[in-house]
């Protein structure tokens, strides 16, 4: 199919894109198009006016300090997959983001059209809500910035305003030496992930959990972290049989049905995903302990 019809504007700076946002009705932003594109080849999109942000400046940086990432929100995927700071600092963001569909689709997509797309499955929305991100957007009234447990309101629907654009996306830094994990199930490598979990731990000298973060993608409208299971890490000694016994509450979640998988299935698979990362997080912040 093709795209309906539609008038196309290119604005070259935000407060340009804010001032169409607020007097085109029914308009949509186009960031990397992986999403967008094919909804609106299907017709599941069907806008009166397409704003194209690709001309924009000032969106498309990885900035960091020793306590924060703020990466722009039309920064593509493949900058962030690359990048040498985000490898050392933010590690699990590279380990996620090969798993986001293909070289080619890495290559355009980017990490704002991801989040606004709000996709449950999608990798970048589970590590915002595993990081307890902020995002940045600005609007006709300014710059709001949102915490991302508040960002997903429904099924692939933000809480930005109809006139406001996503312009940075914040990530509060773990201590070096941390431990992560990111493992997910999908039916082919690239497709969305029927489930996913992601997982970060801080050890002490002895090896004992001080802080952890448990987040699994694809189970509801939005990313779930787990505090409970959170909770029950802190003060324990990291040991294998320590994941198995954590993940089994996993085991207790409500979960989506869909045509590809049960909620039963998605409870499963939840268990064994979420067992997968604390093992690669736990193996990882042990072995950064004996490195030192």
């Amino acid at each position: 199919m093709k795209p309906p019809a539609f008038e196309y504007h290119a604005p070259e700076t935000i407060e340009e894109v804010v001032g169409l946002l607020s007097s085109l009705e029914n308009s949509r932003l186009l960031a990397g198009g992986q999403s967008l594109m094919p909804m609106l080849n299907m017709r599941y999109a069907m806008p009166d006016h397409l704003i194209d942000l690709n001309r924009v400046q000032g969106l498309s940086q990885i900035a960091l300090t020793d306590s924060e990432l703020r990466i722009g929100a039309m920064t593509r995927q493949r900058d962030i997959e690359f990048s040498s700071d985000v490898a050392k600092r933010c590690p699990i963001f590279v380990e996620a983001i090969r798993h986001v569909g293909h070289r080619q689709t890495r290559n355009r997509g980017t990490i704002g059209g991801s989040l606004c797309h709000l996709d449950p499955s999608a990798e970048m929305v589970t590590l915002c809500a595993l990081f307890d991100a902020t995002v940045t957007a600005v609007g006709p009234g300014g710059t709001r910035t949102i915490p991302f447990a508040e960002f997903p309101t429904s099924f692939m629907t933000s809480s930005l305003l109809p006139d406001e654009c996503l312009t940075a996306i914040n990530i509060h830094l773990w201590p070096q030496g941390h431990g992560f994990g990111f493992v997910e199930f999908a039916r082919r490598h690239g497709d969305f992930a029927l489930v996913s979990a992601a997982a970060l731990l801080e050890l002490d000298r002895h090896s004992t959990i001080k802080r952890a973060a448990l987040a699994l993608g694809g189970v509801g409208y939005a990313p779930l972290r787990m505090p409970s299971i959170e909770k029950g890490l802190i003060g324990r000694r990291a040991a294998p049989a320590l994941w198995a016994e954590a993940a089994r509450a996993c085991g207790d979640i409500e979960a989506l049905e869909d045509v590809h998988a049960s909620p039963a299935y998605r409870r499963r698979l939840a268990v064994a995903m979420a067992r997968r990362a604390l093992a690669a997080a736990g193996e990882r912040a042990l072995a950064a302990q004996t490195a030192h």
